[in-house]
């Protein structure tokens, strides 16, 4: 799996696919956003604002936590 600059994970790839295969551009469309931005969020590398991050959930009609993950990695203490 690739590295990634986030420490959230997504599921929207998979989501697109089981939404009619859905592409970038349709679901930047409905949430108001470019595609570009939808696939830096996709690939990891770049974390939504939480509205962007609802907006996209509301698209695919399922919950934030069926969408986003959140990794915190390593622990702190």
């Amino acid at each position: 799996m690739a590295q990634t600059d986030t420490n959230i994970r997504n599921r929207i790839r998979t989501l697109r696919f089981h939404h009619g295969e859905m592409t970038q551009q349709e679901l930047a469309d409905q949430v108001g956003v470019s595609r570009q931005t939808i696939n830096a969020v996709e690939g990891g590398k770049y974390a939504p604002s939480l509205e962007v991050a609802f907006q996209i959930a509301e698209v695919f009609d399922v919950p934030m936590e069926e969408v986003f993950q959140y990794d915190p990695g390593e622990s702190w203490s």
